[in-house]
């Protein structure tokens, strides 16, 4: 438990320092897909200057069907490689938050099963009882946590899997 104020300063600054972590790691993410959009957006706006002057240049009607293969299909893939950048940023700074929130939620438990050993030492006796009940409490509480933080580990690589798959059946056809 907490009892000095230095005690109390120290968690203080260790829970600022995290926020300041996920306020980066937050800031990094929104920058990396503001930077994506505005790559893509000028790609878009280039790409459909070209297409536009190419349409312009048509001679006949013929040509339109010609064009329009040329012109849409490698609109398509580009649509398909920009959701794939943005989902890649996304699941970065899921990844790195997920970290920071394992590595806060590790330290938690540390302090609290500190904070519980040191409360249980000064138990009336006869309350074994209340004390093992407590214990047992925080580790299926923990036990829950784990299971469904494996979870979605496990959900996130399965989605992978899935996008590199469909990623690999788009290049064979």
């Amino acid at each position: 438990m907490i009892t000095k104020p230095e005690q109390l300063a120290v968690a203080g600054k260790a829970q600022l320092d995290t926020t300041v972590r996920f306020a980066t790691i937050a800031a990094e993410g929104v920058e990396k897909l503001l930077d994506l959009q505005f790559k893509n957006a000028k790609a878009s706006f280039d790409e459909v200057v070209k297409h536009a002057k190419a349409f312009t240049e048509l001679k006949d009607v013929a040509q339109v069907a010609s064009w329009a293969g040329t012109s849409f299909q490698p609109g398509m893939d580009k649509a398909a490689a920009y959701a794939k950048s943005v989902y890649d940023v996304a699941t970065g700074t899921q990844h790195e938050i997920s970290a920071l929130i394992e590595e806060q939620v590790t330290e938690f438990n540390k302090n609290v099963s500190v904070a519980l050993d040191a409360a249980f030492k000064s138990a009336p006796p006869g309350s074994e009882s209340a004390v093992a009940a407590a214990k047992s409490v925080i580790d299926v509480a923990n036990s829950v946590y784990d299971t469904i933080s494996k979870a979605t580990k496990q959900l996130s690589s399965l989605t992978d899997s899935n996008i590199a798959a469909a990623k690999g059946k788009k290049k064979a056809s």
